[in-house]
Protein backbone atom coordinates (compact mmCIF):
# COMPACT_ATOMS: atom_id res chain seq x y z
CA UNK A 1 0.00 0.00 0.00
CA UNK A 2 2.56 2.70 -0.90
CA UNK A 3 0.03 5.13 -2.48
CA UNK A 4 -1.15 6.65 0.69
CA UNK A 5 2.46 8.09 2.11
CA UNK A 6 2.98 10.33 -0.56
CA UNK A 7 0.13 12.69 0.54
CA UNK A 8 1.59 15.27 3.04
CA UNK A 9 5.21 15.65 1.54
CA UNK A 10 4.99 19.27 0.19
CA UNK A 11 5.32 21.15 3.87
CA UNK A 12 7.66 19.37 5.49
CA UNK A 13 9.62 18.83 2.75
CA UNK A 14 10.46 22.12 2.41
CA UNK A 15 10.96 22.79 6.15
CA UNK A 16 13.27 20.20 5.84
CA UNK A 17 15.44 22.75 3.46
CA UNK A 18 16.12 24.92 6.84
CA UNK A 19 16.20 22.27 9.89
CA UNK A 20 18.59 19.89 10.96
CA UNK A 21 18.84 17.90 13.98
CA UNK A 22 21.41 16.10 15.49
CA UNK A 23 21.16 12.46 17.52
CA UNK A 24 23.94 10.54 15.77
CA UNK A 25 26.46 13.38 15.50
CA UNK A 26 29.06 15.06 17.74
CA UNK A 27 29.74 18.85 17.70
CA UNK A 28 31.98 19.29 20.57
CA UNK A 29 31.85 22.14 23.79
CA UNK A 30 31.71 24.75 21.36
CA UNK A 31 29.87 24.10 17.84
CA UNK A 32 28.90 27.84 16.92
CA UNK A 33 32.85 28.75 16.49
CA UNK A 34 32.96 25.99 13.29
CA UNK A 35 29.46 28.33 11.76
CA UNK A 36 29.98 29.66 8.58
CA UNK A 37 26.25 29.56 7.30
CA UNK A 38 23.59 29.86 8.85
CA UNK A 39 19.80 29.57 7.14
CA UNK A 40 16.33 31.13 9.79
CA UNK A 41 13.13 29.89 8.45
CA UNK A 42 10.52 31.93 10.25
CA UNK A 43 6.99 30.74 11.00
CA UNK A 44 4.77 33.05 7.79
CA UNK A 45 7.08 31.30 5.67
CA UNK A 46 6.64 28.05 6.98
CA UNK A 47 3.02 28.81 6.93
CA UNK A 48 3.09 30.05 3.67
CA UNK A 49 4.74 26.78 2.15
CA UNK A 50 2.15 25.02 3.91
CA UNK A 51 -0.42 26.67 1.71
CA UNK A 52 0.83 25.16 -1.58
CA UNK A 53 1.11 22.15 -0.65
CA UNK A 54 -2.63 20.76 -2.27
CA UNK A 55 -1.31 19.90 -5.68
CA UNK A 56 1.35 18.27 -4.23
CA UNK A 57 -0.91 16.06 -2.71
CA UNK A 58 -3.01 15.59 -5.24
CA UNK A 59 -0.34 14.71 -7.35
CA UNK A 60 0.85 12.05 -4.74
CA UNK A 61 -2.63 10.79 -4.73
CA UNK A 62 -3.14 10.62 -8.61
CA UNK A 63 0.11 8.49 -9.17
CA UNK A 64 -0.14 6.22 -6.63
CA UNK A 65 -0.07 2.67 -7.54
CA UNK A 66 -2.42 0.82 -4.85
CA UNK A 67 -1.93 -2.73 -4.12
CA UNK A 68 -4.58 -5.33 -4.38
CA UNK A 69 -6.56 -5.99 -0.77
CA UNK A 70 -7.71 -9.68 -0.31
CA UNK A 71 -9.29 -11.26 2.62
CA UNK A 72 -11.34 -13.88 3.73
CA UNK A 73 -14.22 -15.53 6.57
CA UNK A 74 -16.21 -18.20 7.20
CA UNK A 75 -20.13 -17.37 7.32
CA UNK A 76 -22.62 -19.39 8.66
CA UNK A 77 -24.87 -20.95 6.10
CA UNK A 78 -22.73 -19.07 3.77
CA UNK A 79 -19.55 -21.33 4.42
CA UNK A 80 -16.02 -19.35 3.67
CA UNK A 81 -15.88 -16.04 1.97
CA UNK A 82 -12.87 -15.05 0.07
CA UNK A 83 -13.15 -10.83 -1.27
CA UNK A 84 -10.57 -8.77 -3.69
CA UNK A 85 -10.59 -5.40 -4.28
CA UNK A 86 -8.11 -4.83 -7.33
CA UNK A 87 -7.65 -1.69 -10.03
CA UNK A 88 -8.10 0.99 -7.05
CA UNK A 89 -7.68 4.17 -8.33
CA UNK A 90 -8.31 7.63 -6.55
CA UNK A 91 -11.52 9.26 -8.23
CA UNK A 92 -11.49 12.68 -6.46
CA UNK A 93 -9.56 14.25 -3.88
CA UNK A 94 -10.26 17.26 -1.72
CA UNK A 95 -8.47 18.92 1.09
CA UNK A 96 -10.17 21.02 3.73
CA UNK A 97 -7.25 22.44 5.24
CA UNK A 98 -3.37 22.29 6.91
CA UNK A 99 -1.98 23.57 9.76
CA UNK A 100 1.50 23.57 10.76
CA UNK A 101 3.00 24.43 14.18
CA UNK A 102 6.66 24.39 15.21
CA UNK A 103 6.83 22.68 18.65
CA UNK A 104 9.90 24.25 20.53
CA UNK A 105 12.97 21.97 20.90
CA UNK A 106 10.82 18.80 19.82
CA UNK A 107 9.27 18.27 16.50
CA UNK A 108 7.33 19.91 13.44
CA UNK A 109 3.83 19.15 14.11
CA UNK A 110 1.68 19.08 10.70
CA UNK A 111 -1.92 18.45 10.92
CA UNK A 112 -4.16 17.48 7.74
CA UNK A 113 -7.84 17.85 8.39
CA UNK A 114 -11.00 16.40 6.21
CA UNK A 115 -8.86 14.74 3.40
CA UNK A 116 -11.98 13.77 0.97
CA UNK A 117 -10.78 10.72 -1.35
CA UNK A 118 -13.03 8.82 -3.52
CA UNK A 119 -11.34 5.68 -4.14
CA UNK A 120 -12.89 3.05 -7.41
CA UNK A 121 -12.21 -0.41 -8.59
CA UNK A 122 -13.30 -3.47 -8.69
CA UNK A 123 -14.38 -5.89 -6.11
CA UNK A 124 -14.01 -9.71 -6.44
CA UNK A 125 -15.86 -12.51 -4.27
CA UNK A 126 -16.78 -15.95 -4.21
CA UNK A 127 -17.84 -18.01 -1.60
CA UNK A 128 -18.75 -22.33 -1.06
CA UNK A 129 -22.05 -23.01 0.53
CA UNK A 130 -22.85 -25.96 2.70
CA UNK A 131 -24.58 -27.64 0.09
CA UNK A 132 -21.77 -27.05 -2.01
CA UNK A 133 -22.97 -24.47 -3.72
CA UNK A 134 -20.21 -22.18 -5.24
CA UNK A 135 -21.33 -18.45 -6.59
CA UNK A 136 -18.42 -15.89 -7.60
CA UNK A 137 -19.01 -12.56 -8.61
CA UNK A 138 -16.71 -9.02 -9.63
CA UNK A 139 -18.64 -6.11 -9.20
CA UNK A 140 -17.15 -2.21 -9.61
CA UNK A 141 -16.96 -0.20 -6.14
CA UNK A 142 -16.18 2.85 -4.58
CA UNK A 143 -14.72 4.03 -1.18
CA UNK A 144 -15.80 6.67 0.57
CA UNK A 145 -13.21 8.07 2.70
CA UNK A 146 -12.45 11.29 5.07
CA UNK A 147 -9.68 11.10 7.19
CA UNK A 148 -7.42 13.19 9.48
CA UNK A 149 -4.03 13.06 9.37
CA UNK A 150 -1.16 13.63 12.28
CA UNK A 151 2.48 14.06 11.72
CA UNK A 152 5.27 15.02 14.22
CA UNK A 153 8.28 15.40 12.23
CA UNK A 154 11.83 14.86 14.30
CA UNK A 155 15.12 15.45 13.05
CA UNK A 156 18.16 13.37 13.35
CA UNK A 157 21.37 13.72 12.25
CA UNK A 158 23.52 10.77 10.06
CA UNK A 159 26.92 11.62 8.87
CA UNK A 160 26.71 15.52 9.23
CA UNK A 161 23.87 15.42 7.25
CA UNK A 162 19.86 15.73 7.89
CA UNK A 163 17.55 12.83 8.35
CA UNK A 164 13.65 12.97 8.88
CA UNK A 165 12.35 10.72 10.94
CA UNK A 166 8.21 11.02 10.25
CA UNK A 167 7.27 7.91 11.71
CA UNK A 168 5.05 9.48 14.57
CA UNK A 169 2.24 9.71 12.37
CA UNK A 170 -1.51 9.06 13.40
CA UNK A 171 -4.47 8.75 10.99
CA UNK A 172 -8.12 9.14 12.07
CA UNK A 173 -11.07 7.88 10.23
CA UNK A 174 -14.07 10.08 9.81
CA UNK A 175 -15.83 8.39 6.96
CA UNK A 176 -15.13 5.07 5.35
CA UNK A 177 -18.21 3.51 3.42
CA UNK A 178 -18.39 1.32 0.56
CA UNK A 179 -20.86 1.71 -2.65
CA UNK A 180 -21.57 -1.20 -4.67
CA UNK A 181 -22.43 -0.69 -8.53
CA UNK A 182 -24.53 2.56 -7.45
CA UNK A 183 -25.91 0.95 -4.65
CA UNK A 184 -27.65 -1.90 -7.24
CA UNK A 185 -26.51 -4.46 -5.09
CA UNK A 186 -28.60 -5.77 -1.97
CA UNK A 187 -28.29 -4.08 1.55
CA UNK A 188 -27.31 -7.01 3.06
CA UNK A 189 -24.17 -8.40 0.82
CA UNK A 190 -23.10 -4.15 0.68
CA UNK A 191 -22.73 -4.70 4.77
CA UNK A 192 -21.40 -7.87 4.60
CA UNK A 193 -18.65 -6.50 2.64
CA UNK A 194 -18.68 -3.45 4.47
CA UNK A 195 -17.71 -5.07 7.77
CA UNK A 196 -15.34 -7.68 6.28
CA UNK A 197 -13.19 -5.14 4.81
CA UNK A 198 -13.46 -1.75 6.75
CA UNK A 199 -11.33 -2.73 9.80
CA UNK A 200 -8.65 -4.57 7.43
CA UNK A 201 -8.34 -1.20 4.94
CA UNK A 202 -7.95 1.27 7.89
CA UNK A 203 -4.80 -0.74 9.43
CA UNK A 204 -3.53 -1.17 5.65
CA UNK A 205 -4.24 2.83 5.16
CA UNK A 206 -2.65 3.76 8.43
CA UNK A 207 0.04 1.02 8.13
CA UNK A 208 1.21 2.07 4.44
CA UNK A 209 0.28 6.06 5.01
CA UNK A 210 3.01 6.55 7.65
CA UNK A 211 5.36 4.18 5.86
CA UNK A 212 5.50 6.03 2.89
CA UNK A 213 5.09 9.82 4.51
CA UNK A 214 8.47 8.56 6.44
CA UNK A 215 10.01 7.37 3.53
CA UNK A 216 9.61 10.27 1.21
CA UNK A 217 10.16 12.69 4.22
CA UNK A 218 14.03 11.45 3.71
CA UNK A 219 13.44 11.61 0.11
CA UNK A 220 12.50 15.24 -0.17
CA UNK A 221 14.87 15.55 2.57
CA UNK A 222 18.12 14.42 0.20
CA UNK A 223 16.50 16.49 -2.43
CA UNK A 224 16.47 19.67 -0.87
CA UNK A 225 20.23 18.99 0.43
CA UNK A 226 21.11 18.66 -3.11
CA UNK A 227 19.34 21.60 -4.78
CA UNK A 228 21.13 23.24 -1.51
CA UNK A 229 24.86 21.43 -2.42
CA UNK A 230 24.16 22.51 -6.29
CA UNK A 231 23.52 26.27 -5.01
CA UNK A 232 26.73 26.45 -3.64
CA UNK A 233 28.87 24.34 -6.07
CA UNK A 234 30.71 25.33 -9.45
CA UNK A 235 32.74 23.58 -11.75
CA UNK A 236 35.69 22.37 -9.30
CA UNK A 237 34.42 25.11 -6.24
CA UNK A 238 32.31 24.22 -4.15
CA UNK A 239 31.16 25.06 -0.15
CA UNK A 240 30.58 22.20 2.52
CA UNK A 241 26.94 22.45 4.26
CA UNK A 242 27.19 19.34 6.32
CA UNK A 243 26.34 20.54 9.99
CA UNK A 244 28.09 22.35 12.34
CA UNK A 245 25.97 22.18 15.10
CA UNK A 246 22.41 21.16 16.87
CA UNK A 247 19.81 23.05 14.85
CA UNK A 248 17.11 25.66 16.95
CA UNK A 249 13.62 24.47 16.61
CA UNK A 250 11.68 27.31 18.16
CA UNK A 251 7.81 28.37 17.84
CA UNK A 252 8.31 31.13 15.59
CA UNK A 253 11.58 29.78 13.58
CA UNK A 254 13.72 27.11 12.46
CA UNK A 255 17.50 27.18 11.91
CA UNK A 256 20.35 25.48 10.92
CA UNK A 257 23.90 25.92 11.24
CA UNK A 258 26.93 24.92 8.38
CA UNK A 259 30.11 24.75 8.44
CA UNK A 260 30.41 26.68 5.00
CA UNK A 261 34.01 25.20 4.58
CA UNK A 262 35.55 26.21 0.57
CA UNK A 263 36.06 23.28 -1.12
CA UNK A 264 38.61 23.19 -4.06
CA UNK A 265 41.04 20.42 -5.35
CA UNK A 266 43.57 20.21 -2.86
CA UNK A 267 43.04 23.50 -1.32
CA UNK A 268 42.75 23.22 2.65
CA UNK A 269 39.98 25.28 4.65
CA UNK A 270 40.24 25.02 8.00
CA UNK A 271 37.39 27.38 10.60
CA UNK A 272 36.86 27.57 13.53
CA UNK A 273 36.34 30.96 14.69
CA UNK A 274 32.81 32.13 13.85
CA UNK A 275 31.37 35.04 15.61
CA UNK A 276 27.86 33.84 15.02
CA UNK A 277 25.07 33.99 17.32
CA UNK A 278 21.55 33.22 17.27
CA UNK A 279 20.76 36.87 18.80
CA UNK A 280 22.23 38.56 15.27
CA UNK A 281 18.83 37.25 13.47
CA UNK A 282 15.55 38.71 14.04
CA UNK A 283 11.88 36.75 13.07
CA UNK A 284 10.71 39.81 11.22
CA UNK A 285 11.44 38.61 7.76
CA UNK A 286 10.05 34.85 6.15
CA UNK A 287 13.79 33.68 4.86
CA UNK A 288 17.56 34.45 6.44
CA UNK A 289 21.24 33.78 5.74
CA UNK A 290 24.10 34.31 7.77
CA UNK A 291 27.48 33.98 6.20
CA UNK A 292 30.93 34.58 7.66
CA UNK A 293 33.75 36.79 6.39
CA UNK A 294 35.51 33.92 6.15
CA UNK A 295 33.84 32.15 2.99
CA UNK A 296 33.64 34.87 1.29
CA UNK A 297 37.80 34.60 1.66
CA UNK A 298 37.84 31.53 0.91
CA UNK A 299 35.92 31.57 -2.27
CA UNK A 300 37.57 34.68 -3.26
CA UNK A 301 40.78 32.17 -2.82
CA UNK A 302 39.64 29.30 -4.90
CA UNK A 303 38.67 31.11 -7.73
CA UNK A 304 42.14 32.74 -7.56
CA UNK A 305 44.01 29.32 -7.71
CA UNK A 306 41.54 28.60 -10.15
CA UNK A 307 42.01 31.26 -12.43
CA UNK A 308 39.57 32.42 -12.89
CA UNK A 309 40.08 36.45 -11.98
CA UNK A 310 41.35 37.70 -14.96
CA UNK A 311 40.15 39.82 -17.43
CA UNK A 312 40.61 40.31 -20.96
CA UNK A 313 39.49 43.97 -23.04
CA UNK A 314 39.80 44.91 -26.33
CA UNK A 315 37.97 46.74 -29.02
CA UNK A 316 35.47 49.18 -27.79
CA UNK A 317 35.66 48.60 -24.64
CA UNK A 318 39.22 49.20 -24.32
CA UNK A 319 38.20 52.74 -26.14
CA UNK A 320 35.67 53.32 -23.42
CA UNK A 321 38.09 52.90 -21.00
CA UNK A 322 40.96 55.32 -22.01
CA UNK A 323 38.77 58.13 -24.02
CA UNK A 324 36.51 58.37 -20.84
CA UNK A 325 37.12 61.94 -21.58
CA UNK A 326 37.81 64.18 -24.00
CA UNK A 327 40.89 66.45 -23.06
CA UNK A 328 44.32 67.27 -24.08
CA UNK A 329 45.88 65.43 -21.55
CA UNK A 330 43.44 62.51 -22.34
CA UNK A 331 44.54 62.57 -25.96
CA UNK A 332 48.13 62.94 -25.01
CA UNK A 333 48.63 59.83 -22.47
CA UNK A 334 46.37 58.10 -25.16
CA UNK A 335 48.84 58.28 -28.25
CA UNK A 336 51.72 57.67 -26.19
CA UNK A 337 50.86 54.46 -24.86
CA UNK A 338 49.24 53.10 -28.21
CA UNK A 339 51.69 54.55 -30.15
CA UNK A 340 48.79 55.70 -33.23
CA UNK A 341 47.84 51.73 -32.93
CA UNK A 342 44.29 51.14 -33.51
CA UNK A 343 42.40 49.98 -30.18
CA UNK A 344 41.05 46.86 -32.40
CA UNK A 345 44.27 46.34 -33.01
CA UNK A 346 45.37 46.23 -28.87
CA UNK A 347 44.28 44.34 -25.47
CA UNK A 348 44.70 44.81 -21.85
CA UNK A 349 44.88 41.84 -19.92
CA UNK A 350 43.49 42.53 -15.75
CA UNK A 351 44.58 39.35 -13.54
CA UNK A 352 45.33 39.18 -9.90
CA UNK A 353 48.69 38.45 -8.46
CA UNK A 354 47.57 37.22 -4.95
CA UNK A 355 44.43 36.04 -3.19
CA UNK A 356 42.00 39.37 -2.58
CA UNK A 357 41.44 39.91 0.88
CA UNK A 358 37.58 40.58 1.89
CA UNK A 359 36.73 42.43 4.83
CA UNK A 360 33.09 42.85 5.91
CA UNK A 361 32.73 46.27 7.73
CA UNK A 362 28.87 48.30 8.41
CA UNK A 363 29.97 50.43 5.48
CA UNK A 364 30.34 47.38 3.17
CA UNK A 365 32.27 44.22 1.69
CA UNK A 366 35.69 45.96 1.47
CA UNK A 367 38.47 44.35 -1.02
CA UNK A 368 41.84 44.45 -1.33
CA UNK A 369 43.77 43.08 -4.63
CA UNK A 370 46.82 43.50 -5.63
CA UNK A 371 46.29 43.35 -9.50
CA UNK A 372 48.58 43.56 -12.38
CA UNK A 373 47.53 45.01 -15.87
CA UNK A 374 48.91 45.07 -19.00
CA UNK A 375 48.47 46.61 -22.33
CA UNK A 376 49.36 45.13 -25.81
CA UNK A 377 49.69 46.27 -29.38
CA UNK A 378 49.69 44.35 -32.51
CA UNK A 379 51.32 46.39 -35.22
CA UNK A 380 50.78 45.70 -38.62
CA UNK A 381 52.95 43.70 -40.47
CA UNK A 382 55.34 43.54 -36.67
CA UNK A 383 55.23 41.31 -33.52
CA UNK A 384 53.18 41.90 -30.71
CA UNK A 385 54.68 44.95 -28.47
CA UNK A 386 54.20 44.97 -24.58
CA UNK A 387 53.18 48.90 -24.24
CA UNK A 388 51.97 49.44 -20.82
CA UNK A 389 53.00 47.26 -17.38
CA UNK A 390 51.66 47.86 -13.83
CA UNK A 391 50.90 46.21 -10.65
CA UNK A 392 49.00 48.25 -8.23
CA UNK A 393 47.44 47.50 -5.09
CA UNK A 394 43.64 48.36 -5.23
CA UNK A 395 41.43 48.58 -2.08
CA UNK A 396 37.48 49.42 -3.01
CA UNK A 397 34.29 49.14 -0.93
CA UNK A 398 31.49 47.69 -2.42
CA UNK A 399 27.87 47.31 -1.46
CA UNK A 400 25.36 44.57 -2.69
CA UNK A 401 21.83 44.61 -3.73
CA UNK A 402 19.59 42.19 -5.47
CA UNK A 403 16.66 43.83 -7.57
CA UNK A 404 14.28 42.12 -10.32
CA UNK A 405 15.89 39.05 -10.32
CA UNK A 406 19.54 40.66 -11.11
CA UNK A 407 22.67 41.02 -8.53
CA UNK A 408 23.46 44.63 -8.40
CA UNK A 409 27.06 46.06 -7.05
CA UNK A 410 28.18 49.44 -6.12
CA UNK A 411 31.64 50.67 -5.96
CA UNK A 412 31.36 53.64 -2.96
CA UNK A 413 35.42 54.67 -2.77
CA UNK A 414 38.51 53.37 -4.03
CA UNK A 415 42.43 53.39 -3.25
CA UNK A 416 45.04 52.96 -5.80
CA UNK A 417 49.47 52.43 -4.61
CA UNK A 418 51.09 51.94 -7.61
CA UNK A 419 53.79 49.30 -7.32
CA UNK A 420 55.27 48.76 -10.43
CA UNK A 421 55.04 51.14 -13.30
CA UNK A 422 56.44 50.37 -16.96
CA UNK A 423 55.48 51.99 -20.13
CA UNK A 424 57.56 52.02 -23.34
CA UNK A 425 56.45 55.68 -24.00
CA UNK A 426 58.32 56.93 -20.20
CA UNK A 427 61.29 54.76 -19.98
CA UNK A 428 62.55 57.20 -17.51
CA UNK A 429 59.08 57.59 -15.79
CA UNK A 430 59.85 61.11 -15.20
CA UNK A 431 55.83 62.12 -16.94
CA UNK A 432 53.62 61.91 -13.97
CA UNK A 433 50.80 62.52 -16.97
CA UNK A 434 50.41 59.25 -17.95
CA UNK A 435 50.60 57.79 -14.53
CA UNK A 436 48.21 60.41 -13.17
CA UNK A 437 45.73 60.13 -16.09
CA UNK A 438 45.97 56.13 -15.68
CA UNK A 439 45.29 56.49 -12.11
CA UNK A 440 42.07 58.93 -12.31
CA UNK A 441 41.33 56.08 -15.80
CA UNK A 442 41.21 52.97 -13.03
CA UNK A 443 39.24 54.78 -10.55
CA UNK A 444 36.40 56.21 -12.67
CA UNK A 445 35.58 54.17 -15.28
CA UNK A 446 38.72 50.62 -14.82
CA UNK A 447 36.76 48.86 -11.39
CA UNK A 448 32.87 50.28 -12.75
CA UNK A 449 34.15 47.70 -15.42
CA UNK A 450 35.50 45.06 -13.71
CA UNK A 451 32.41 45.74 -11.30
CA UNK A 452 29.88 45.72 -14.75
CA UNK A 453 31.12 42.54 -15.68
CA UNK A 454 31.09 40.73 -12.34
CA UNK A 455 27.32 41.41 -11.91
CA UNK A 456 25.84 39.42 -14.79
CA UNK A 457 28.19 36.83 -14.30
CA UNK A 458 27.04 36.28 -10.61
CA UNK A 459 23.38 36.55 -11.38
CA UNK A 460 23.66 34.20 -14.00
CA UNK A 461 25.67 31.65 -12.16
CA UNK A 462 22.74 31.80 -9.39
CA UNK A 463 20.20 31.56 -11.98
CA UNK A 464 21.74 28.28 -13.06
CA UNK A 465 20.95 27.19 -10.06
CA UNK A 466 17.55 28.20 -10.03
CA UNK A 467 17.06 31.09 -7.91
CA UNK A 468 15.24 33.20 -10.53
CA UNK A 469 12.15 31.00 -10.26
CA UNK A 470 11.87 32.37 -6.65
CA UNK A 471 9.35 35.31 -6.45
CA UNK A 472 12.17 37.56 -3.95
CA UNK A 473 10.51 40.40 -2.27
CA UNK A 474 12.46 43.19 -0.52
CA UNK A 475 15.69 41.43 -0.54
CA UNK A 476 18.44 43.20 1.74
CA UNK A 477 21.99 42.97 2.21
CA UNK A 478 23.69 44.08 5.12
CA UNK A 479 27.33 43.94 6.11
CA UNK A 480 28.55 43.96 9.56
CA UNK A 481 31.94 43.73 10.92
CA UNK A 482 32.91 39.62 10.20
CA UNK A 483 29.52 38.47 8.44
CA UNK A 484 26.94 39.25 6.23
CA UNK A 485 22.44 38.70 6.39
CA UNK A 486 20.74 38.53 3.61
CA UNK A 487 17.15 39.05 4.40
CA UNK A 488 13.97 38.56 2.36
CA UNK A 489 10.95 37.59 1.73
CA UNK A 490 9.45 35.03 -0.96
CA UNK A 491 7.06 32.77 -3.06
CA UNK A 492 8.15 29.25 -3.30
CA UNK A 493 7.45 28.15 -7.28
CA UNK A 494 5.33 25.30 -6.88
CA UNK A 495 5.85 23.57 -10.02
CA UNK A 496 9.50 23.12 -8.32
CA UNK A 497 8.89 20.37 -5.80
CA UNK A 498 5.46 19.43 -7.89
CA UNK A 499 7.89 18.31 -10.93
CA UNK A 500 10.36 16.26 -8.60
CA UNK A 501 7.43 14.51 -7.09
CA UNK A 502 5.73 13.90 -10.50
CA UNK A 503 8.98 11.98 -11.51
CA UNK A 504 9.73 10.56 -8.35
CA UNK A 505 6.03 8.71 -7.71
Amino acid sequence: MLWAGRMRLGTFGILLMLVHASSACEFGPFPYSFTGIVCRMTKPAALLLNQETAQVIQAAFRNAKFPNITGERSMRLLGKVAYGLSNIQVNDLSIEKSEVELKENDAIHIAIKNVTAFFKGTLTYGYAGAWFLQLFHSVDFEIESSIDLQINIKLTCQKDQVAADASDCYLTFHKLTLHLQGDKEPGWLKQLFMDFISFTLKLVLKSEVCNEINFLAQVLANFVLDLAANFVQDKDISVDISLASVPLIKANYLESHHKGLVLYKNYSDVFSDSVFSPSLLTESRMLYFWLSEHILNSLASAAFLDKRLVLTIRGEKLQALFEMEDTEAQRKAVQMIFQGTSYNDSVAKVWSLAHPQISLQPEGTVVKSLVAVEVSIFPTGEEPLMVLYMEKEITVTIQAAYAEKKLILHALDSRIEFKVFKCTADPSENDPSIRSFLQTMISVVGIPEVISRIEPALTSLMNSKGLHLFEIRNPEIITRKGYIIVQLDFSFPKHLLLDFLEKRL
